[in-house]
């Protein structure tokens, strides 16, 4: 895309665009005037993420064969689009026994992907659905000891790695929660859910100060809202507020994902879609109150369903990106059948590109990427590059020098 043919994209889209000036200067302090340089993006400051848990089985060498092939095509397809992954921390799972956390098999993972260029978030901290049962054992003081012990563990460990966490999930529901007893249940409805929240949030912010710490639920009604007001009023250090879209029942609609926006951006915070979820083969049931609820032996994608799911994707993506408050969309299985065994993939179980791929690529690395453009400096050396906030790199005489548009575009000076 040339500089020229940005001028549409900047009018649409003035929130994820910026303007940054670079002075050229030869070794001696010249300027180097009026020449032509070619700039670059090479990574969108906007998180386009996806839930990456395959990671583990790869990164640690428990795949062979065929398996391992057919992974290493899926993350080729996943690096060509993301640039934001989420990893598991589920209790349950990473501490089976306690005191023998899943720490290595995480860190190979989360130093994977970040040598890909991806930035991670763990997820969650805090959550009643798969806490660890062993906490079961215990009375409430030590569950909350052993939650907060957990946290400054994970928080502490993969600092550098992972610093955006989803601390705690889906606390609207948690003190209510009745599918079956739970260690995290118990102590927030003991202490209820502001008191829960503090400690958990205050302990992971010591852990690392400058983690970005999250709230995420699937809950968006009022229930959700005057919680979140209720924490903020309290003075908990809340980074960023995730909601979830989980559309197994059917698009949301630009309409409904207005409006709970706009809700939620009066707080004032970052918002993060962290699971988004769009099928492509029938919609679940209406009457359906639980998506855990929904058990069938087979829930295939179709070409009408692929169809449907591409477009509403694209309306989705096109109506959060479009907002200034929203930092992140974050998919939610990048293969079919995974969660629920729905087909909410962007790639089907034989690793064929859905059109959804095709599209949303066409989105970020196409209408939302400024690609490859260029530029003429002055006769001061000094050039203005317009694009996308995110990354770029500058090309002059086979030289690269590396620089990134963002909010705070001060004036930048390099000797060529």
């Amino acid at each position: 895309m040339h500089l020229n043919n940005l001028t549409g994209n900047m009018n649409k889209l003035k929130h994820r665009m910026g303007t940054r000036e670079i002075k050229l200067l030869s070794t001696g302090g010249n300027p180097i005037q009026n020449k032509e340089v070619k700039v670059a993006q090479t990574k969108h400051k906007f998180l386009f993420g996806c839930s990456e848990f395959s990671s583990l089985s790869y990164r640690n060498n428990e795949l062979e064969g065929e398996a391992r092939e057919k992974a290493e095509e899926r993350f080729e397809k996943f690096f060509q689009l993301f640039n934001f992954a989420t990893l598991p921390f589920y209790w349950h799972n990473f501490e089976r026994t306690k005191g023998s956390p899943d720490t290595k098999r995480l860190r190979q993972a989360a130093q994977w992907m970040t040598s890909k260029g991806v930035k991670l978030k763990g997820h969650p901290l805090c959550w009643h659905t798969l806490a660890a049962p062993w906490l079961m054992e215990m009375n409430n003081a030590d569950i909350l000891k052993a939650q907060l012990e957990r946290i400054h563990r994970e928080v502490t460990g993969f600092k550098g790695l992972i610093d955006t966490w989803d601390v705690i999930n889906e606390v609207v529901i948690m003190p209510i929660f009745d599918k079956y007893d739970n260690g995290i249940t118990r102590i927030c409805k003991e202490m209820g859910r502001i008191k829960l929240v503090r400690e958990v949030f205050e302990a992971a912010k010591q852990a690392n100060p400058e983690a970005t710490l999250l709230i995420n639920d699937f809950n968006t009604s009022e229930s959700y809202d005057i919680l979140i007001e209720g924490l903020l009023e309290a003075g908990i250090p809340i980074d960023a507020i995730g909601i979830q879209s989980h559309m197994h029942q059917g698009y949301w609609g630009v309409e409904k994902t207005l409006e709970v926006l706009e809700r939620f951006y009066r707080f004032k915070l970052p918002i993060h879609f962290t699971e988004n979820t769009i099928v492509s083969g029938h919609i679940m049931p209406p009457e359906i109150d639980d998506l855990n609820d929904y058990k069938i032996a087979q829930w295939p994608t179709t070409p009408e369903g692929e169809a449907r799911q591409a477009e509403e994707t694209v309306l989705h993506y096109t109506t959060l990106f479009s907002h200034p408050s929203v930092e992140s969309i974050t998919w939610w299985d990048f293969v079919d059948g995974l969660w629920l065994g729905a087909p909410s993939g962007f790639i089907t179980r034989d690793n064929r590109a859905k059109p959804v791929y095709d599209e949303i690529r066409k989105l970020i690395k196409g209408d939302w990427w400024t690609g490859e453009v260029t530029a003429v400096s002055d006769e001061t050396g000094s050039l203005h590059v317009t694009g996308f906030m995110g990354d770029y790199e500058l090309e002059y005489q086979g030289k690269k020098l590396v620089f990134a548009i963002d909010r705070q575009n001060e004036p930048l000076t390099f000797e060529i």
